[in-house]
Parts: C-alpha cells; sequence; structure tokens
C-alpha cells in the first residue's frame, strides 16, 4: 500500500474527504519525525512505539574493491509493533 492508497483508505475509514485525510497523515509523519529528530519516543498504546536507536560506528568493506573502510555512527528511527497489532496481524483469517 502506497501513501495514496493509504489516504484513501483512511478517508473512507474515517469519512472524511480525501484532502483531510492527505493533511492529517502530513501532519503525523512531520509530527512523528520531529519528535523522533529531538530524540523523544511516540507510544501509540497498542500500535506500536517509535524511537532512534544510536548505531555505532563500525568497520565496512568495500564489496567492489574489498577495501576496508569506515562507517560512521548514526542514529536510525525503528518501529517496535505493540501486543494488539501482532496479535492482529497474527491472527488466522476469519477468526476474531
Amino acid at each position: 500500500m502506497n501513501k495514496t492508497e493509504l489516504i484513501d483508505a483512511v478517508s473512507s475509514e474515517a469519512k472524511l474527504t480525501k484532502a483531510a485525510a492527505g493533511e492529517a497523515l502530513d501532519a503525523f509523519i512531520k509530527v512523528v519525525t520531529q519528535a523522533l529528530k529531538k530524540g523523544n519516543k511516540i507510544s501509540l498504546v497498542g500500535f506500536g512505539t517509535f524511537q532512534v536507536d544510536k548505531r555505532a560506528a563500525r568497520k565496512g568493506r568495500n564489496p567492489r574493491t574489498k577495501e576496508p573502510i569506515n562507517i560512521a555512527a548514526s542514529n536510525v528511527p525503528k518501529f517496535r509493533p505493540g501486543k494488539t497489532l501482532k496479535d492482529a496481524v497474527n491472527t488466522k483469517r476469519g477468526k476474531k
């Protein structure tokens, strides 16, 4: 599902116009991005948690030349699904 399909699904589920659903989705993405940039964690109970993990600097290898390279430390956004989302995904179709 791409962003346009997600906006269509949200607009029909929430009975919003596609424009309003698009604005809401864009606002959600913007707020989550800003919070993660500040190092905050966003927890949506039952759905999951967005957070930033630190990845340490490490040695790597250029696959083409086989030369060793240094890979800089970085921050990586992560999503950890909540129990309700995990259960919904793992429930067999047709069962509740």
